[in-house]
């Protein structure tokens, strides 16, 4: 698989294309709005079949772009089935799969940050979203978020992947662009060396935030496919 990494500089966003080899058919995640143009010139540069926009949550900081990226394409959206996002092509849930060519996306619910929250896998790597950060994870004091649930997400599921599996996070705000399992077990300030739930709990009711500066735009927006609501 193929990954190429792009990034918002307003809102410190990663979004990632992937795509196989033989048959150029492709997935991005967590597009953003802003961004549209520069992700369509890529995807037409390379020669790709744009199949899935695929989101790893409903954000609350950005506007996805995919349903301009299906309108143009002809790619089918999806996200969780938590979302309430009746735009939405493909409801996913834990276990799924999407197929590019031959190779294999795995989806994996790791909610806590919110309840929609999905980690992509394929062959040697991990797309968290805001899930699992690098040296953090995502806020979980608003939308539907709750903090035990986030740390069995992490520890139960995205920890017991090889160590060596690359983390491809859904933001960066101190200049990294990727980690692995093992290096956030290790050294996650929240989570890492085996750090209790009661610790993580008690870390994360802690923090005193302020919203996101777009969320009453970006959380309907989102449910919307980045549409307009009709």
């Amino acid at each position: 698989m193929k990954i190429e990494q792009l990034f918002d500089p307003a809102t410190s966003t990663f979004s990632y294309l992937l795509w196989d080899e033989n048959t150029k058919q492709a997935a991005l995640i967590d597009s953003v709005n802003e961004q549209l143009e520069r992700d369509t010139l890529l995807i037409r540069q390379l020669g790709l079949e744009l199949r899935y926009t695929l989101e790893t949550h409903i954000h609350a900081d950005h506007v996805t772009g995919s349903g301009v990226l299906r309108n143009t394409f002809n790619s089918q959206v999806a996200v969780h089935e938590n979302s309430g996002a009746g735009c939405a092509d493909i409801l996913l849930t834990d276990g799924d799969t999407l197929k590019l060519g031959d190779e294999v996306i795995e989806v994996m619910h790791t909610p806590g940050h919110t309840n929609t929250d999905i980690s992509y896998r394929i062959k040697g790597a991990v797309f968290t979203g805001d899930a699992l950060l690098i040296n953090g994870c995502g806020r979980t004091d608003f939308q539907s978020g709750d903090a035990k649930t986030l740390y069995r997400s992490i520890t139960k599921k995205l920890f017991t992947l090889d160590d060596e599996t690359i983390v491809y996070p859904g933001h960066d705000y101190n200049g990294f662009t990727s980690s692995t399992i093992g290096r956030e077990k290790t050294f996650n300030p929240r989570l890492g060396n085996n750090r209790s739930e009661q610790e993580f709990v008690a870390i994360m009711d802690s923090l005193i935030l302020q919203p996101p500066a777009r969320i009453d735009i970006a959380v309907p927006g989102n449910q919307h496919c980045g549409l307009k609501a009709a």
